[in-house]
């Protein structure tokens, strides 16, 4: 037997590695992966271009996206506010200290590359319905959303534009039992406080399926089904403090008309309301098992302010509203997971009875990231995008004559051949949508292109924009998100405005 020589190794070593270079060179690319494709079947093996790193990733797009917000735009900072003077705004309160002369100077920016909102292809009139609704008396807008708005992001920063423009103040809703942080208002409860909420999958649905227009609700007691056990069971005590959140933005700390939202009381509840310690209201809750609010006005924004309940059985509480007694509110309706497909799925006359309270005049949906990594042929597109058109149906039917605005996904990515690369659908998905809501009355802001557009997210992720996750905007990367929405937005609604008919 001839013995194995270390030449003949070397020779063999080198054999192999020719072998699979050249393979290199042979492997093709096809939408984002690389291989070789067999009919359905697919070897993934890397090509010349990925192997040596040779294809890069062209960032101007983005560069110019991020230059726009840091040099010029400058988006506003939580403290110090005062009346939220930035280098850009011209802001001069009226005698009223309502709606004020609000004025942004774009003579530094080159608006034609700042991401446009793109309108009903039917509705022409959209815009002048918009600024109506928003000039009106008492303008409250509901703003749904992933995880991308927990805490109040997002929202709070346009809240902050639009109620120095329109008028208004307070922070809007904001749930009893929190399943995250948020500095909008200090809300604080008792221990016995439990979370209901209709896009929590960790939790059965309640049957009755009220979750009212927050889609979520608070109780002091467990759900009891059997009345036997009332009768042995005692009252239970339960409080609900709130003031003024010392850290959020100036037009958050006034709000003096104060809503209880409740709903499905069935048995007797006493409410007592105490401003620094003094007894100033007391009632008993309805128990009609239908949706109240319960309003507490007052002279002016309460610094030391608690709510007292009493009862056997607590009744679903909706959340609070903590509002100024005009112009703009917003509620941010953050639902971790969700992907917008879950409104139908809500006991439709508790929804109508709170929207009717309510009266929102305009309505924004924010998803699709959470469907991202899970679509994976365009036939879960079309579907996925025909039930987003089917839940923006339903919710035109429960309210006439909102204005919907639909803000599509962020870019995402996805782990291919050890680079970070926008989902393969994403863009495909992003299209979809625009087509959807401009085709149903619905205007589109893409947040997608707003970042750069394909294989952008990156770039945000390396400026410390985007956490690690490669999903959740940071701190500033949320205000620089937030300042191109309302600057898209404010393009739209000033004098002499261009709109963008898709």
């Amino acid at each position: 037997m001839k013995s194995v020589t270390p030449i003949s190794i070397a020779l063999f070593m080198l054999f192999v590695l020719a072998l699979l270079g050249g393979l290199l060179y042979f492997s093709s690319e096809e939408n984002e992966k690389n291989g070789f494709f067999i009919e359905q079947y697919h070897i993934k093996y890397p090509t010349a271009t990925t192997f040596f790193e040779l294809k890069k990733v062209k960032t101007d797009s983005v560069k110019q996206t991020i230059k726009q917000i840091t040099t010029h735009l400058k988006p506003i900072e939580v403290e110090p506010l005062n009346l939220g003077i930035d280098s850009l705004v011209t802001h001069k309160p009226n005698a009223e200290n309502k709606s004020a002369n609000f004025t942004l100077d774009f003579s530094k920016i080159d608006t034609t590359t700042i991401q446009r909102i793109s309108y009903p292809k039917d509705n022409p009139d959209f815009i002048t319905t918009l600024k109506s609704n928003l000039n009106s008396k008492n303008c409250r807008i509901v703003h749904y959303g992933d995880s991308q708005l927990e805490g109040d992001r997002i929202t709070g920063y346009l809240r902050n534009r639009l109620q120095k423009m329109f008028g208004g103040s307070g922070p809007g809703f904001i749930p009893i039992k929190q399943a995250y942080h948020q500095i909008s208002a200090v809300v604080e409860h008792s221990e016995t406080w439990e979370r209901h909420a209709i896009f929590d999958r960790t939790q059965k649905r309640l049957a009755h399926k009220k979750y009212g227009v927050f889609l979520s609700s608070s109780r002091f007691t467990p759900v009891f089904k059997d009345s036997l056990v009332l009768d042995s069971i005692p009252p239970t005590e339960a409080f609900i403090s709130i003031k003024p959140s010392n850290i959020a933005y100036q037009k958050f700390r006034s709000f003096p008309s104060i809503g209880l939202h409740y709903g499905n009381c069935k048995s007797p509840v006493q409410i007592s309301v105490f401003e620094k310690g003094h007894l100033i209201q007391q009632d008993s809750l309805i128990t009609d098992s239908n949706y109240h609010n319960y309003h507490i006005k007052l002279p002016g924004t309460p610094s030391d302010f608690k709510i007292k309940l009493k009862g056997k059985v607590s009744p679903d509480f909706y959340g609070l509203t903590l509002d100024g007694n005009t112009g703009i509110q917003i509620d941010n309706v953050a639902m971790r997971g969700a992907s917008g497909t879950l409104f139908t799925k809500n006991n439709v006359s508790c929804f109508e009875n709170m929207l009717a309270e309510l009266d929102p005049k305009v309505m924004i949906l924010q998803f699709g990231g959470n469907t991202v990594p899970y679509i994976k042929d365009s036939i879960a597109v079309t579907n996925y995008t025909n039930n987003i058109r089917n839940q923006i149906n339903w919710l035109k039917r429960r309210k006439a004559n909102m204005s919907f605005i639909f803000i599509g996904p962020t870019d995402l990515a996805t782990s291919i051949n050890g680079k970070m690369v926008t989902y393969e659908l994403l863009p495909y998905l992003n299209e979809r949508l625009r087509t959807i809501c401009t085709s149903n009355n619905v205007a589109y802001w893409d947040m997608f292109q707003a970042m750069g557009g394909k294989n952008s997210i990156s770039y945000w992720v390396d400026e410390q924009l985007v956490g690690g996750d490669y999903v959740h905007f940071t701190p500033k990367g949320t205000k620089y998100i937030s300042e191109l929405l309302f600057t898209a937005l404010y393009l739209d609604l000033k004098p002499n405005k261009t709109i963008q008919n898709d």
